[in-house]
């Protein structure tokens, strides 16, 4: 124990960095427990298009879009987004929603305005449309 507090009173800089790292993987831990977004792997996502005829809703660029989405995902225009007009979408407030983006980040910011929007089921791709072709699973031009 004296070592450590002797390290980190020599290497300041670095204990501060380990420090907020850790800070900041707790964070992300405890964030991804409470939020009412829920990540899905490939595997549960294709069991609730199947089984709750689930939407995916594909929040890419227009020309990502059209190189490849999985079959039968919506996408959203960028500036709807940006001025999250959801109106599209209300008579799916009940269904269960699956946000896609290329790797999984920007889907959460999506997913988060679409739930203080009043849309119930929402859930994130983990790992985005990367996860889904990974996976060998089908997708439309």
């Amino acid at each position: 124990m004296d070592q450590i507090i002797e390290f980190a009173s020599n290497n300041f800089l670095l204990a501060g960095i380990w420090m907020a790292l850790v800070i900041m993987l707790i964070y992300s831990y405890v964030n991804g427990l409470i939020s009412p977004v829920k990540e899905v792997s490939v595997h549960e996502m294709t069991l609730l298009i199947n089984r709750e005829d689930a939407m995916v809703l594909d929040v890419r660029p227009a020309n990502d879009f059209k190189a490849g989405h999985i079959t039968g995902a919506r996408q959203i225009k960028p500036e709807e987004l940006r001025e999250k007009d959801f109106t599209k979408l209300e008579k799916h407030k009940d269904t269960p929603i699956i946000v896609v983006c290329a790797m999984g980040n920007s889907a959460r910011s999506a997913a988060a305005a679409m739930t203080k929007d009043g849309f119930s089921k929402v859930h994130v791709l983990k790992g985005g449309m990367n996860a889904w072709t990974q996976a060998g699973l089908p997708v439309a031009k």
